[in-house]
Formats: structure tokens, sequence, C-alpha cells
């Protein structure tokens, strides 16, 4: 049975036919050998089986004696690199984002984690967990740091920090499904499955088609080439994070048909978008120290909500609640920064300053959203506001 988040209407059948018969099932689908990485943790004493799985990245899985069969099977996977995988094409995709600076951190807020948020279903995992509304500036420099590190060139090798944290997101994700379900609070029938393989796939086409259709319309110009490099990038992340490989898309053409097709079945925002959208546009100003630097925060959070009303359109701008404010008679500055920052890119002689420009920006930002304190990525041992 298709879970009823899935909203197959006429428009929708008419466009995509029975590509939508083929979609919807992996509404239903999930991660098996995760799931049983994480079920074989919760018989150990707390964070046994998190300093296994790190040991592993570190060493390799022939290094821990310990581990069980479910994180041996686990490894064989995502030790495996298919036979597509072209290196060179990762690495320039990774350099791509990087040298977007703080553009692509602007878009990877106001349009890639906003559009997610947006999906009524696809949101829920977060709104159950309770954790980006308690702590939306950290989950913020995490997801900064992921970006981050797959992005890096060797990000994605098998002793990459980008690797690494991949894998320490699939288990996380396959936590956050258990943790879910024990809750009481799931509605498979409504949601489908939490954290589930259509919804994996929709969070890497936000960090690559959605993230390049917001630098379209600041007018940052990325070419033909260099899209399907980023679609590369993010194919292998998908693939190592745990999405069968029928729904991964291989070009660009392919992913942002499918981004389309995710976006056209789904519904409109709610409470929960809303809820979400509002604790990253506010968090900063609301953990300001003093009044000037909440000043300074609200001054940010208008301009950000400018620009998402700018790539997200008005009409889900209003959906999502995001405020009209003054600061949008900032975005054509915003807009003239990409396109002379895009034409300057092209340049041979620039090329890795912007690199390193957009390096250390990624470096400062997350460091400033995680305050000093370590991003390990373990998978939580319970929802907020649970019972020990």
């Amino acid at each position: 049975m298709t879970p009823s988040r899935f909203q197959d209407g006429p428009g929708a059948r008419r466009r995509f036919g029975d590509q939508l018969d083929r979609l919807a099932p992996f509404l239903l689908r999930v991660d098996p050998l995760a799931d049983a990485v994480v079920a074989s943790f919760a018989t150990m004493p707390s964070g046994q089986g998190f300093r296994l799985l790190e040991a592993a990245l570190a060493r390799g899985i022939e290094a821990v004696p310990d581990a069980l069969p479910e994180l041996r099977a686990l490894f064989a996977a995502v030790d495996h690199v298919p036979v597509w995988v072209d290196w060179e094409a990762v690495n320039r995709g990774g350099t791509t984002f990087l040298r977007t600076g703080v553009i692509g951190g602007m878009l990877l807020a106001m349009q890639s984690l906003i559009l997610g948020y947006a999906s009524p279903a696809g949101n829920k995992p977060l709104a159950l967990s309770g954790r980006l509304r308690e702590q939306a500036g950290r989950r913020l420099a995490e997801t900064g740091r992921f970006v981050h590190a797959v992005s890096q060139a060797g990000g994605m090798r098998r002793s990459g920090e980008g690797f690494a944290i991949t894998v320490k997101v699939r288990v996380m994700h396959a936590q956050v499904r258990r943790l879910a379900h024990a809750s009481g609070r799931w509605q498979t029938a409504l949601w489908g499955e939490p954290v589930n393989q259509h919804d994996m796939i929709a969070t890497a086409l936000l960090f690559s088609v959605a993230l390049l259709d917001g630098l379209d319309k600041l007018g940052y110009h990325v070419s033909p080439e260099q899209r399907e490099d980023l679609i590369h990038l993010w194919r292998y992340v998908a693939h190592v994070i745990g999405v069968e490989g029928e729904l991964i898309p291989g070009s660009y053409a392919e992913a942002r048909r499918l981004a389309e097709m995710i976006f056209a079945t789904q519904g409109a925002p709610d409470a929960d978008s809303r809820a979400l959208v509002d604790a990253l546009l506010t968090h900063a100003a609301r953990s300001a120290p003093n009044a000037r630097e909440r000043r300074r925060a609200e001054q940010r959070a208008a301009l950000f909500a400018g620009v998402a009303r700018t790539v997200l359109g008005e009409e889900l701008a209003e959906q999502l609640g995001l405020p009209r404010t003054s600061a949008r008679l900032a975005v054509p500055l915003v807009r003239a920064l990409a396109a002379a920052s895009s034409r300057a890119h092209v340049l041979p002689s620039l090329q890795d300053f912007a690199l390193d420009l957009g390096d250390r920006y990624w470096q400062r930002a997350v460091a400033f959203g995680l305050g000093g304190l370590p991003a390990d990525f373990a998978p939580p041992e319970r929802f907020a506001g649970s019972r020990p």
C-alpha cells in the first residue's frame, strides 16, 4: 500500500506516467544493512558499538576483531567502490561546490535545507526527534561539516573524512528509524518508513540539483560539465549512505527529473515545516550573548529570508511562513556578487584562490556553528523529551 503522503495527482501522472508507480514503493524501503548494525549495537553497553564503528573506519574492518557480523556486512558494502566511480569527477564536483563559498553557504541553508523541511512527511523524523528545534545552530553546522568534508579532494576516498562521516550518518539514520518506531508516534501508513529510500535520495538531490537551481536563480553560472561533476559526487555519496542503486541518478538530467518528480508528489508544507524554518532563521538571535550580537543576527536572518524568497518563490515562501523584510532590497547585491564570483572563478589565475577562499569560509563557518564542541555524528540514544 502506498503511503498517503504520496500525492499522485493528475498533473504529476500526466507528466511522469508509470515512473510514479516505480518511485512510490521506495517510501517503504529502508536500509537493512544499517538497521541490522544498530540492532546489534543495542545489545551492547552504551557507546561500545559506535566505538567499534569508528575503529573500523579508521583501521579497516579486519583490524576490529570484536566486530559483529552485522558490522562486517555493512563494511563489505561500503568498502566496495562501484566501477562507475570516477575519482577525478568526484573531486571536481567538490571543487565546484567549494568555490561557491559564502553564496553556496547561503543556498545550503536557504534553499537545500528549507526545501527538505518543506516536505510534510520527510520532515517528520526531525520534527519528532526535537533535535533541530533545540539545537538548530549546531545541526546546521553539522550539516555544513558533512557537506564540506565530502567536497574535499579525496574526502570520499576510503581514508577520507567525508567517507567516514557519510558512513556515520548512514548508521545515524538507522538509529533514527529505530527510535521513531519505538516512540509509538510514527505513522507508516501516512508517512512511509522513517528515513526511507525515497527521502534519502531526496536529500542527495537537495545538495546537488537544488543547490544548482539556487545558483542559477542568483546568477552564478555553473557549466554543464561542472553540473555533471557535482551530480557524480553526490551519486557516490548516495551509494555510501545506503541508497539503492536503482534509485540513484547517473546524470544531471536524470537527477533533475527525479527531483521534480519528488516535488510534484509531496504535499504542501505543514506546521512542522514552518517550525523548522523558523528555528533555522532565528536560532542565532535567540542564542546571542548580548543585544548587539542579537541585532546582527536579526539582520543576517532578514537577508537570508530575502534570499530564500528569491530562490524558493513567493508561493512556497508564504506556505513556509518566511517573513517579508526590507532586507530583500539587498538581494540584488547578492545577485551581483554571485554573478561576479562565477565570472572570476572561470579565470585560471583565480581558480585556486577561489577554492582556497571557499574552503576557508567553510572551515570558519563550521567552527563557529559548532562553538568549539566536537561533532562525532554518533547515533542518538533517544529522542529529545523521551524517557532514558
